[in-house]
């Protein structure tokens, strides 16, 4: 059983896809670290020092100032600041997944098209081509075997 475990996870489509989580954690992180501390702090600078981490309905009577105040007090809050921010995330990376497979689609040779298959025969006495199906030859009126 170890053997084939080791076999399974040896294969080279494991490795790689193990590779490609490891590195799509790292660039979630990174994009996560350009939202938030790169693109939202101007956006909210030009919006009038919005923070858009900040917008949230706290589900209670109470006035909180900051969605962790909320937290801290152990009130439900609807947090959808944050969620902008993940979708802008979100979007930034879909894109940069789009762009990834449009530059490695580039990189791949073709794939020549399989020859279609052919529609005609040469007549076995005059040469002329002539359908697949045919069985006398229009051009000579030669009759043709059944092949």
């Amino acid at each position: 059983m170890w053997s084939e475990f080791k076999a399974f996870v040896m294969r080279g489509n494991v490795l790689d896809m193990a590779v490609g989580i490891i590195i799509g954690v790292a660039f979630g992180k990174v994009v996560s670290s350009l939202v938030n501390d790169v693109l939202m702090p101007p956006i909210g600078k030009l919006l009038g020092n919005v923070d858009f981490s900040n917008f949230f309905v706290a589900l209670s009577t109470q006035h909180f100032a900051t969605v962790a105040d909320a937290k801290r007090a152990g009130v439900a809050t609807i947090a959808y600041g944050t969620f902008i921010n993940t979708v802008i995330e979100f979007l930034i990376v879909a894109f940069a997944v789009f762009l990834l497979v449009k530059w490695v689609q580039r990189l791949m040779p073709k794939k020549a098209a399989a020859p279609a298959a052919p529609t005609t025969k040469d007549c076995g006495f005059c040469k002329m081509s002539i359908p697949l199906s045919a069985t006398r030859c229009p051009h000579c009126t030669s009759q043709l075997s059944a092949a």
